[in-house]
């Protein structure tokens, strides 16, 4: 069935598959079917101009989409790499390191280098010198889920 279609298409089927590859783009997270869908594309319309040629087998086709994925792949990539900008909040997805610097109070004592805080409406592991329930601290660094704090 594929071959038939492939057949009565021509090369207008390399425009196909780019522009299905193009499409299922908009369904898909990331960009990467864009490139293969290019390189398709490419493909396309060099088949227009080459088709009656001789040299122009499947086995060559393959091998332009092939490394014309690739080629439009790595281009792209790098391209839209050295446009990325140092973000206004660097922290965003960093909560625990976000924290550094803030202060609290321990909600629980801090005994055998443990303890606990409360910042805002979480409660946080802390790790630090032995210190009283009560007392003043300020956290220093964050690292996953566990607070370093210092007396403040």
């Amino acid at each position: 069935m594929i071959s038939r279609i492939i057949t009565e298409l021509g090369p207008w089927s390399w425009w196909v598959l780019g522009m299905l590859l193009l499409a299922a783009e908009l369904t898909m997270p990331g960009v990467f079917l864009v490139w293969v869908g290019l390189g398709a594309l490419l493909t396309g319309v060099l088949s227009l101009l080459f088709w009656e040629m001789g040299f122009w087998t499947w086995h060559v086709q393959a091998l332009v989409f092939a490394l014309s994925a690739v080629t439009f792949t790595l281009t792209g990539r790098r391209y839209f790499a050295s446009r990325d900008k140092a973000s206004d909040q660097p922290l965003l997805n960093q909560r625990s390191a976000s924290l550094v610097g803030r202060t609290a109070t321990l909600g629980e004592p801090i005994r055998e280098g443990r303890g606990r805080i409360r910042l805002d409406d979480t409660f946080w592991s802390v790790s630090g010198p032995d210190l009283p329930e009560g007392t003043r601290v300020r956290v220093i660094s964050g690292k996953g889920g566990d607070l370093t704090v210092e007396k403040a």
